[in-house]
C-alpha cells in the first residue's frame, strides 16, 4: 500500500489556458511536459467559473459558490459577498488539524476577512488585506486622473482606447530593473523564491508539509522581459481556430466584448498572443525551479506535486481576451499535472475524466487521513494517483457563473458530446464538441424556431443541469414568470 500522507507541494497561477501545456501546442513548457511524463496529465479540469475569487475558494473549500458563498471579486465595491461562509473551513484549516506544517507564498484571493495565516498557514508572502480595491477605484480616485488620461488620445500599438475609463495596454515589454539579476517579473520571481525558502524549511522538518506557491502570472497585461517578450515570432503565430467567428449567434454581450477588442490589428493580435505564451513558458520555467528544489532532496517520492491554474485565458478565441461571461472552453478548461511518485500510478498516465477545482479539497483530505467531509461538492481525485479504479465517475460538468463585477446568471452543462449554455440573460448555446470542437456554431433553438432534435439534447442537458443544482443547493432563477428563463425547468430533472 501507498503511504496516506504525503507530503503535498501545490503551484497554482493565474489564468493559464489548458491549451497551452498540450503536447503538440507551439507555446514551449519542458518543465510542465516532465511533470506529465512523471506523473498524471488531466486532460479535462474545469474551474466552476471563469473567475478568480471564486474559483479559488472552491479549490480551498471543496464548495462551488452556492456551497462557499463567494460569488464574484471579493477585493472591490461590486463584491457580492466578501468571506465565506460561516463554518465552512479550507485546505489550510484541515491540514492544519491534521499535523501538517503549512506555508503559503502568493496569491489569496479567498476571503476579504481573513489571510492565510489566519486559515492555517505560515504566510511566507500573501496578500496583503488593507483596503485592497482590486480592479476598482473609489470614486475620489477618478478626480485624480490627469490630462490625457482619459483614454481618448491617439490610440499606441498594443493599446485599447477607452474613452472616460482610461487606456488600457494589452501587452509590451517589462524594462529591466536596476540591479535585476533574473529574467522574470519581480512579483512572480519574489512570491516563487519566498516559497522556495518554505519549501527548505518543511523539508527540513520531521512531519509531512504542504506548501503553496501562487505566481500572478500569466494574468493580463501580458506585460513580460525582453527575453520571454521576443521568444516567440507573432508573424508566426497560429491565432486560434475560432477568432475569426463574429459571435452574431451568440449572446450580446459576447458581440460587445469582442467589438472592443476588434481596435487590434490582426498584427497586434498575434503579437499579444505571442506575448501570453511568453508568460507561460515564464511560468514554466518558474515551475522549473521549485521542482529543480524538491528533486534535489530525498522527499520527492513522498511528495504529491500538483500544477494548476484558477481558470484559463481566451487568448484571442472568438476574437476575445482574458476571462468572464463568454462561456468558451479557452476560460474554463484548465492545465492539471499531478505527480506522487510512491502513489502508485504508472508515469505518463493520461486521465480522460471530468475533474473540477473542488476535487482537490477532498484529495488532500482522504490524502493527510481525515475522514471525508460532511459538504463536499468534489470527489477525491485519489483512485488516480494510486492507480485504482475511479468508481461512478461524473460524465458530466457543471459550472456555476453568477457574473463578474456585471451580474449574470449563467450554467454550462458539458458532456462528452454536447456543450449547453444557459445564459439567464441573453439567448442559450448548444454546441456539438464533436464536429464543433472550436465552437463556433451556436445550434440552440430560438424561441418561434423548433427543432425536435435539439430541443430533446436541450431537455436532457437541464436534467442534468438540474440534478447538480439540487446536490450543491444551487439556485438559478425560480417559478416566477419573469426569471423561469431556462427552457426546461427542474421538474425535467427531479420527477424522473
Amino acid at each position: 500500500m501507498p503511504p496516506r500522507r504525503p507530503n503535498i507541494l501545490i503551484f497554482m497561477n493565474d489564468q493559464e489556458q489548458f491549451q497551452v501545456t498540450q503536447p503538440d501546442h507551439p507555446c514551449r513548457t519542458p518543465h510542465a511536459d516532465r511533470l506529465a511524463a512523471e506523473g498524471l496529465r488531466f486532460t479535462r479540469c474545469y474551474t466552476p467559473t471563469a473567475h478568480c475569487c471564486p474559483a479559488r475558494a472552491t479549490f480551498q473549500t471543496g464548495l462551488n459558490p452556492s456551497g462557499h458563498g463567494v460569488y464574484n471579486n471579493i477585493l472591490n465595491h461590486a463584491a457580492l459577498h466578501t468571506d465565506l461562509y460561516a463554518g465552512v473551513p479550507t485546505i489550510g484549516d484541515l491540514l492544519r488539524d491534521a499535523g501538517y506544517d503549512l506555508k503559503w507564498s502568493g496569491k489569496w484571493h479567498v476571503t476579504k476577512h481573513r489571510d492565510p495565516e489566519d486559515c492555517g498557514w505560515e504566510q511566507l508572502l500573501g496578500t496583503s488585506l488593507g483596503g485592497l480595491e482590486h480592479h476598482g477605484r473609489k470614486w475620489e480616485d477618478w478626480h485624480q486622473v490627469g490630462p490625457g488620461g482619459d483614454g481618448t488620445g491617439e490610440r499606441r500599438p498594443g493599446e485599447l482606447l477607452r474613452p472616460g475609463w482610461g487606456s488600457y495596454r494589452h501587452y509590451g515589454t517589462m524594462p529591466p530593473r536596476p540591479g535585476q539579476d533574473h529574467d522574470f517579473t519581480p512579483g512572480d520571481y519574489r512570491i516563487v523564491t519566498e516559497g522556495l525558502r518554505g519549501l527548505d524549511q518543511a523539508l527540513a522538518g520531521d512531519g509531512p508539509w504542504c506548501v503553496y506557491i501562487g505566481p500572478n502570472g500569466p494574468h493580463d497585461p501580458y506585460i513580460i522581459p525582453e527575453k520571454y517578450a521576443t521568444m516567440y515570432d507573432p508573424a508566426s503565430v497560429p491565432m486560434p481556430a475560432s477568432w475569426d467567428d463574429d459571435c452574431a449567434d451568440k449572446p450580446a454581450v459576447y458581440q460587445r466584448q469582442r467589438q472592443f477588442w476588434n481596435q487590434l490589428s490582426p498584427a497586434e493580435q498575434r503579437a499579444a498572443v505571442a506575448h501570453y505564451w511568453g508568460y507561460c513558458t515564464m511560468q514554466d520555467d518558474l515551475l522549473g525551479m521549485v521542482l529543480e528544489r524538491l528533486d534535489a532532496s530525498d522527499q520527492a517520492a513522498d511528495t504529491l506535486v500538483l500544477f494548476i491554474s484558477d481558470h484559463g485565458d481566451y487568448n484571442g478565441a472568438h476574437g476575445l481576451w482574458m476571462k468572464g461571461i463568454p462561456a468558451f472552453d479557452e476560460a474554463y478548461h484548465v492545465p492539471c499535472l499531478m505527480r506522487w511518485p510512491n502513489g502508485g500510478a504508472t508515469p505518463g498516465t493520461v486521465v480522460d475524466e471530468f475533474v473540477t477545482l473542488a476535487d482537490f479539497c477532498p484529495t488532500f483530505v482522504e490524502l493527510a487521513g481525515l475522514p471525508p467531509r460532511d459538504r463536499c461538492h468534489g470527489r477525491s481525485l485519489t483512485p488516480f494517483l494510486t492507480g485504482e479504479p475511479a468508481v461512478a465517475w461524473p460524465q458530466q460538468f457543471v459550472s456555476q457563473m453568477n457574473g463578474v463585477e456585471l451580474y449574470y446568471s449563467q450554467r454550462i452543462v458539458q458532456t462528452r458530446r454536447w456543450k449547453y449554455v444557459f445564459n439567464g440573460f441573453d439567448w442559450d448555446e448548444l454546441y456539438d464538441l464533436q464536429a464543433d470542437p472550436g465552437e463556433t456554431r451556436n445550434l440552440a433553438p430560438r424561441p418561434g424556431e423548433p427543432h425536435p432534435e435539439r430541443e430533446g439534447v436541450v431537455r436532457e442537458l437541464c436534467q442534468l443541469l438540474w440534478r447538480e443544482a439540487e446536490r450543491t443547493n444551487d439556485v438559478v432563477g425560480n417559478p416566477y414568470p419573469t426569471v423561469a428563463l431556462a427552457p426546461f425547468g427542474p421538474l425535467v430533472g427531479l420527477a424522473e
